[in-house]
């Protein structure tokens, strides 16, 4: 996204440092199969749960690793643009608020260009003015591609999926200095809906971040509930 804001912690710098070292060690194991495959790390939670910080530094210590990383924001993805967003769920009486939302098809197919190292034509959302603009990526040459956003988890070919386990309850400091939407009754209408949505995703997660920002691996589980996302059940 154009102009957003990061608020870039101590916290975030040490849980990217912990995942991307998981990173380049799946890394090596999946080349040794599959020469030249292009990694995918899925990073989700709720607002406010620094995501976009997270893969802000996860990206800063693959350049420093000699791996070519992009970053991909979920939150571009929106069929409506955050300008006329607002008016949309006021009329839909917030009934679809949620992974439903996002232009899955869309994002399925930039992830295979990626995936294929072609050319790309991005959607860009400009925080400031609320417009979306588009961009032109060149994946050939991009090793890792890192998506953050709320439903990021929906991604089923991800490589590797990151849960940050903050509620938005939990974050609405970090959200007030973002800035990004405003703090008003349909803003906390939105943050509990989107909530059962994000919270769903939770259970494809590969590592936990927990509530002191520390990263835990997740146990493989016996049975895995029917996922939401562009990969339908």
């Amino acid at each position: 996204m154009l102009n957003d804001v990061l608020l870039i912690r101590q916290e975030h710098i040490s849980a990217a440092a912990v995942i991307c070292e998981r990173i380049l060690s799946d890394m090596t194991v999946l080349r040794r199969t599959r020469p030249g495959h292009k990694f995918i790390v899925a990073i989700s939670g709720e607002s406010g749960s620094g995501k976009s910080e997270l893969a802000h530094a996860i990206a800063q210590d693959l350049k420093k690793a000699a791996v070519q990383p992009k970053i991909l924001h979920t939150d571009n993805y929106y069929r409506v643009c955050p300008a006329e967003r607002l008016a949309a769920r006021i009329a839909d009486n917030f009934e679809h608020v949620g992974a439903a939302e996002y232009d899955w098809d869309l994002l399925k197919s930039n992830i295979n260009d990626f995936r294929s190292g072609r050319m790309s034509l991005m959607p860009c959302i400009d925080v400031v003015n609320g417009q979306l603009d588009r961009l032109i990526s060149d994946f050939s040459k991009v090793d890792v591609l890192v998506v953050d956003g709320l439903y990021a988890l929906g991604i089923r070919e991800a490589d590797l999926s990151v849960y940050i386990d903050l509620s938005w309850r939990e974050t609405r400091k970090n959200q007030t200095l973002r800035g990004k939407e405003e703090d008003d009754d349909y803003r906390l209408k939105v943050l509990e809906k989107e909530s059962e949505d994000v919270k769903a995703f939770r259970y494809r997660a590969d590592l936990i971040i927990d509530h002191d920002y520390c990263v835990h691996k997740v146990a493989a589980p016996d049975d895995v509930p029917a996922g939401q996302g562009y990969y339908r059940d």
